[in-house]
């Protein structure tokens, strides 16, 4: 397939990249961004996408599962492994196995095609708004310390007992400070998700699960054996250590 790129400049606006190598879907993401407000490019390949990362910052990145050469997953995986932008996996593949991989790979959200547009473009929101987060101001978000971390809603950052900073993806760390904002008490996935997505589309089955995983692997002393966060049958999670306002 020949290299490609559609481009739909505007300044000041969030910026995504489509990954799609298909002509007709890509350049109906791109009108669907800009229709919305967005600036977006799209390119077909992995090669491609490196090639433009190397000199453009993005918001969101839309990743197609299925490419030509290097597919999404491990397009995804190498991503997440050194970048905390919001990843949202597009593919035809419908198996739950196949949403939870990409979900434990490091990708924020996941939809399938076919697909709804307004269902995509609500998802899409609902990423941007979340990652720009930290721009915002507020002042009474102190951050919060437990057991040797300190966790900072406004810099949206994760530090450990050394001061190490501990990357997180944008739903893991929406996920932990709702934890952290809750302390002993009971949330169920629903609580977790309301809270996270502030009402806008959810993501897909079990993936508060994988976040919680995701979690457990960087913060817990051992996460075979979680004691930070517990699962409690029938009911959801807990967060069990004491939760303190940062000196």
């Amino acid at each position: 397939m020949d290299n490609f790129a559609y481009t739909v400049p505007s300044q000041g606006s969030p910026r995504i990249l489509v990954v799609e190598d298909d002509r007709d879907i890509a350049g109906m993401l791109i009108e669907l961004m800009k229709d919305a407000g967005y600036a977006a490019e799209s390119v077909g390949s992995a090669t491609e996408m490196d090639r433009l990362l190397k000199k453009k910052d993005f918001n969101l990145i839309v990743l197609d599962g299925m490419l030509p050469g290097e597919d999404g997953f491990s397009i995804c995986r190498r991503i997440r492994s050194a970048d905390t932008t919001p990843i949202l996996m597009l593919t035809a593949l419908t198996k739950e196995v196949d949403r939870v991989v990409g979900l434990e790979l490091g990708a924020d959200d996941y939809v399938t095609k076919p697909f709804s547009s307004r269902e995509l473009l609500a998802r899409v929101k609902a990423l941007l708004r979340r990652s720009s987060y930290a721009s915002q101001s507020k002042p009474s978000q102190e951050p919060l310390t437990f057991a040797g971390w300190t966790i900072d809603p406004v810099a949206r950052e994760l530090t450990d007992s050394d001061g190490v900073h501990v990357p997180l993806t944008t739903a893991e760390f929406d996920v932990l400070l709702v934890l952290c904002q809750n302390p002993r008490q009971v949330m169920n996935r629903q609580e977790i998700l309301a809270c996270t997505h502030a009402g806008s589309a959810g993501p897909v089955d079990r993936s508060i699960d994988v976040h919680v995983s995701r979690i457990r692997q960087k913060i817990e002393p051992n996460y075979k054996e979680p004691t930070f966060i517990k699962t409690v049958r029938l009911g959801g999670y807990i967060f069990t250590p004491e939760v303190t306002v940062a000196a």
